[in-house]
């Protein structure tokens, strides 16, 4: 049985693996909304690479590797691993990886000679304040002038997802801009874009979220009504429940106002659909309560019948 990290992880990788997403994640974060990723041509590459051990070879296993095709050869590799935590010895870590990739060219294990490029998502709440670059990682070791000019240089692309400016979050186009502006904006997040992989999107969201279950997704979807290949938009998921939800239409109540006369099967629907939309979107009562077009009051009248 996976457990919460593994999950998290899981999730993080599968969403990713999308190549629109992993296209759109390249361009707006390396190339600053230039097209220059394709995902048409972005192909899965091998996540494991081999290199010896203290007494015997092991394995290492980037998130994500996408070959980028042209013409049939491959102009570069992209490597692209979720980080959820900070880390000061990533820099070696990513020598690792790219060097092992570099590695299988030269032992001609690889048919062929390309670059790679790696980013990292990094999705922790804190800023990373470790090392992006090996002189820095370096900096206490007082070494000579002399010997800085022949250590290479080795940067590390980190992209703080939860703390990306509005300007960069624009230049999204694929689900992922759902997703850094719901971090960024938080329970108030409201938007009408369409979603593609809706699925996915919830469970991101979720996971993102602290949420350490997402195995009833799907089930939801299905039970909703909603299919993969629906065009639906975030807006209008908070609008599936108002339909369910007033379905039978609420009842006014005595001219007294002191009762709203819901039926007990009507307020037992009432109050899943609102809390469901609370625990998926990790919304409040009240901003729940405005999206499905009703009030907290009704809520909890509908609760006490319950």
């Amino acid at each position: 049985m996976k457990g919460p990290e593994e999950k998290r992880d899981t999730v993080e990788k599968e969403f990713m693996a999308f190549p629109d997403i992993a296209a759109d994640a390249i361009n707006a974060l390396l190339y600053q909304g230039r097209t220059l990723a394709d995902a048409g041509n972005l192909w899965p590459g091998p996540t494991e690479t081999i290199y010896q051990g203290r007494e015997r070879l092991r394995d290492q296993y980037e998130d994500l590797s996408k070959y980028d095709l042209t013409e049939g050869r491959v102009r570069v590799m992209y490597l692209i691993a979720n980080q959820t935590g900070t880390d000061g010895r990533m820099l070696l870590r990513k020598a690792g990886y790219t060097g092992g990739i570099y590695r299988e060219q030269y032992e001609g294990k690889i048919q062929d000679t390309f670059p790679v490029i790696e980013l990292v998502l990094y999705w922790g709440r804190s800023r990373w304040r470790s090392s992006r670059d090996i002189r820095r990682l370096f900096a206490r070791r007082r070494l000579p002038q002399e010997m800085w000019k022949y250590i290479d240089e080795v940067k590390l692309h980190v992209y703080e997802m939860r703390h990306l400016p509005e300007e960069t979050r624009q230049l999204f186009q694929s689900d992922m801009r759902i997703v850094v502006d719901y971090l960024a904006e938080g329970e108030g997040y409201r938007s009408e874009r369409k979603i593609t992989h809706k699925a996915a999107l919830i469970k991101m969201i979720r996971v993102l979220s602290g949420e350490r279950d997402t195995d009833d997704v799907e089930e939801w979807l299905t039970k909703q009504g909603i299919g993969e290949e629906d065009e639906i938009s975030v807006c209008e998921l908070f609008d599936q429940y108002e339909r369910k939800g007033r379905k039978e239409g609420l009842i006014e109540g005595k001219k007294a106002g002191i009762a709203t006369g819901i039926k007990c099967g009507e307020a037992r629907r009432l109050v899943t659909d609102i809390e469901n939309v609370m625990r998926f979107f990790h919304v409040t009562l009240e901003n729940a309560c405005e999206g499905l077009g009703t009030t907290v009051g009704r809520y909890e009248e509908a609760k006490k019948l319950l």
